[in-house]
Order: structure tokens, then C-alpha cells, then sequence
């Protein structure tokens, strides 16, 4: 089976986030798939969301629920959860936290990385 990374790097509350996590999903019934949350991306782990006070749908309340679609790895960044003072308990879900060079290795350990 084809490994596919889903790298989300966008914001929560953009339009682009909701569509890789919905892509995510669809990836996940034909490829072992993977998700990275780098940048901006990071923000979209944090437990006390409220998008819907913005007109966003909370696509995040799937999180919970992605080992049952087959994505059993979900990263994140060391470095960015350190310098945006984000601790590990302020997530909804648990992630392994990659530094730098992990995430490099990760990232060429696949047969296609599509980022959003």
C-alpha cells in the first residue's frame, strides 16, 4: 500500500483546512495515510475550539475519530508547539512530536506528501 502524508500547515479556520482534513479522510480508504501539523497548521489540535462563533464548521470534533478511518500516525512539530508555548495536554488528540530532522526523515520515508 502507497504511504501518502497529509501535511496541514493552514490555519483552523480557513476553508483549505477543512478540505485536507476531508481529503485525509477520502486518502485514508487507499493509501496508509499519515498527518503532519507544522506552522499554522499546529493550531488546529488545540482542544478548545470554537469555530462555528466565525461561520466555520468544526471539522476538528473528527479528530477524535481518525484511527477508525486507518490514520493511526499523527505528527506534529516539536519546535512549533515550543515557541507557540502550546503544551501537550492543550491538544485534542495525541501526537507524536517530531523535531526537524524526524520530520525530514518522515517526509522522505513517503511515496507522495500533498500539503495544505
Amino acid at each position: 500500500m502507497h504511504k501518502l502524508l497529509f501535511i496541514m500547515s493552514k490555519s483552523p479556520i480557513t476553508i483549505n483546512a477543512q478540505e485536507a482534513f476531508d481529503a485525509l479522510l477520502m486518502g485514508s480508504a487507499f493509501a496508509d495515510c499519515s498527518v503532519l501539523f507544522i506552522g499554522d497548521g499546529v493550531y488546529q489540535l488545540l482542544q478548545a475550539q470554537k469555530p462555528e462563533t466565525l461561520g466555520a464548521k468544526n471539522y476538528t470534533l473528527g479528530f477524535p475519530a481518525l484511527s477508525d478511518y486507518g490514520v493511526k500516525r499523527v505528527y506534529c512539530s516539536k519546535s512549533q508547539l515550543t515557541s507557540l508555548k502550546i503544551n501537550s495536554s492543550e491538544l485534542a488528540i495525541p501526537v507524536d512530536q517530531l523535531d526537524d530532522l524526524e520530520i525530514n526523515q518522515l517526509i522522505t520515508q513517503q511515496h507522495k506528501v500533498l500539503s495544505f
